[in-house]
């Protein structure tokens, strides 16, 4: 039987990256006794991924049922949705900030708060979510309450009698922190007796049962057997199990307003899922649908292309099954003369890029190589068509093009004032325009700054993390398209263009990268019989060259003595052999020298 709408509370946990979301849920789960005792104790038990425990980070939201009896006496039904820190995946955890009345807003009592911790709070008011500000790592050496106190009634303009003191490591604090949740987020607004009308929060793949659907229901109840509709697609369903998240999938028969969970309907693939849909009975439908979400859009995009050809169809059927369980990954197929056939896909940014590559690297056990990433360029043509490119192949000739525009961002940086200036210089260097700075107190900087999404792409992040020593927080969202002199660098090696290492590039940035592009080649490409010349051209003009020299054989070691003529006719004809064989020659391009091009400064040095 459903639980009385009375002793659920839903909520979700939101922070910067590593502020210890996931630890906080850990020990949830502890107090709860919803894992054994006995054997080595699992960190991160609600990061189900291999590269979510190795780098700390959670990827996609997880729920799970928390049950915690009060001092009150009576058993509440805590439904915890717990969700990522990086800016990467701020859809995930808008999504889940929907299916929930509160939210605990984790703010380590070491860093103090950061940018994506605005960014999250913003977004739970937005929703007109109950904030409890929790301060965590209370147990650090370095920990300064006063201060993250003063900063939440400053900063974040909340009530800091309101904060809880927590150590998510040591589980102090914890209790008192169970009672806070109780106490002060309110009980689902809901009415069992109307239609049936859930919302669609996230869902994964199960390769035995198909789709499962997780879903918060808002009013009505939901039982096995029952028919639904789902709002937009109008597909209609049998249910076949409902239950809730409890570390597993626990089968209940029927859930209720206000609660979370799961449905399971024999649905064969994702795509026939959309995230934000609303379900209802198909019998007695609801009047209206519930608000979803904004469609989910790529900013980066990149090739990706099997290492062996032989590979293709193993990497096709390796995306296909990832998309399954990231419903945010867009693909198409295409081609490249220097790597074969592969994909071009989209990605929600750089961090969400390099997930994938590794997912595909280890799930499936496929080498890879990504050509260089890349944003959406609006391209406005002189005879008035206006197209979208985001491959440089699709580039037009630039005597067609009247003027192209990319996409900005707005980047929230939070920095303790040492690092301003070095900030400040690295912003103007990727072409950032300054609009705030505020001094959120005497020892740290909001710094808002509107610069080109590209720029960001290539290294910005890890500068910003090496002049601020790791200090300086970042948080951006997309704020449209501004005008950009826009041109195609191409790579040539030996007079010949290699199409998988063309990019998009800011005109004035031309030079500085084909020379970047053609040094780290020449280090790459193994040397022939002839020289090879690696050169970067916009257009018609070489901005870059690099050289690849020659073996050379000493063709005049046999001659003693003599007249000088015997040794030039020698030489002579030595050059003319070079000569016909650098027509001839092909040059064949290692593997790693894809690779080596897409790597930043940091990483070669």
């Amino acid at each position: 039987m459903a639980k009385d709408p009375r002793y659920i509370r839903n909520f979700c946990i939101i922070a910067h990256i590593d502020h210890g979301k996931s630890t906080l849920a850990d020990r949830f789960i502890d107090k709860a006794k919803l894992v054994s005792t006995r054997g080595p104790m699992q960190q991160q038990l609600l990061d189900n991924m291999d590269i979510e425990r190795e780098r700390g980070i959670t990827i996609k939201s997880q729920a799970v049922v928390i049950p915690y009896v009060a001092n009150d006496g009576h058993e509440y039904e805590l439904n915890l949705v717990d969700t990522p820190g990086h800016v990467d995946f701020s859809y995930e955890v808008s999504r889940a900030i929907n299916s929930c009345e509160g939210a605990l807003l984790l703010i380590d009592a070491a860093q103090g708060v950061e940018a994506q911790t605005l960014a999250n709070m913003y977004m739970a008011m937005e929703f007109n979510l109950e904030i409890l500000p929790v301060i965590n790592k209370i147990d650090l050496p370095s920990a300064d309450i006063d201060s993250c106190q003063h900063q939440i009634d400053h900063d974040l303009g909340l009530d800091p009698d309101l904060t809880s003191l927590v150590s998510a490591k040591t589980g102090q604090g914890v209790d008192e922190l169970f009672e806070a949740i109780v106490k002060h987020i309110p009980p689902p607004k809901t009415d069992r007796a109307a239609p049936l009308k859930a919302l669609i929060f996230d869902s994964h793949y199960d390769a035995y049962r198909g789709v499962i659907v997780h879903f918060r229901l808002f009013d009505g109840m939901i039982r096995e057997g029952d028919q639904i509709l789902l709002w937009f697609s109008k597909a209609v369903y049998t249910v076949e199990e409902v239950g809730v998240f409890k570390l597993g999938l626990v089968r209940t028969g029927t859930l209720g307003g206000g609660d979370v969970g799961y449905f399971i309907a024999g649905i064969k693939t994702i795509r026939d899922i959309r995230v934000g849909d609303t379900v209802t009975n198909a019998a007695k439908p609801c009047t209206k649908a519930l608000p979803g979400f904004k469609e989910v859009k790529p900013v980066v995009f990149s090739s990706i292309y099997p290492i062996d050809s032989n590979d293709y169809e193993e990497l096709q059927e390796a995306i296909d099954r990832l998309k399954l369980n990231d419903a945010s990954l867009v693909y198409e197929k295409t081609s490249s003369a220097a790597l074969g056939f592969g994909f071009r896909c989209g990605f929600l940014g750089m961090l969400h890029l390099e997930v994938v590559q590794e997912r595909i690297e280890r799930e499936f056990d496929l080498s890879i190589v990504f050509t260089s990433p890349s944003v959406r360029y609006i391209v406005h043509m002189k005879d008035g068509d206006t197209i979208t490119i985001d491959n440089p192949l699709e580039y037009p000739e630039s005597i067609k093009v009247d003027y192209a525009e990319e996409p900005y961002i707005q980047a929230n940086i939070i920095t303790p004032t040492t690092y301003v200036g070095n900030i400040i210089s690295l912003c103007m260097e990727k072409r950032g325009i300054q609009t705030t700075m505020n001094y959120l107190d005497s020892k740290r900087v909001e710094m808002i700054y509107e610069m080109p999404l590209a720029e960001v792409l290539f290294e910005f992040y890890d500068r910003l993390k090496s002049v601020s020593r790791g200090y300086a927080s970042f948080d951006y969202s997309v704020i449209g398209y501004r005008k950009t002199d826009l041109v195609r660098l191409d790579i040539l090696v030996n007079g010949e263009p290699v199409d998988a290492l063309s990019q998009l590039v800011f005109k004035d940035n031309s030079q500085s990268r084909g020379r970047q592009v053609c040094e780290r080649l020449k280090d790459e490409i193994p040397r022939q019989q002839f020289k090879i010349a690696i050169q970067g051209a916009v257009g018609g003009t070489i901005v870059s060259r690099e050289t690849v020299n020659a073996y050379r054989k000493d063709v005049i070691a046999k001659c003693y003595g003599g007249d000088i003529s015997r040794k030039r006719k020698l030489l002579e004809k030595q050059k003319e052999g070079k000569k016909r064989m650098k027509m001839v020659g092909n040059v064949e391009i290692p593997q790693q020298a894809f690779l080596a091009v897409l790597k930043t400064k940091e990483d070669n040095n």
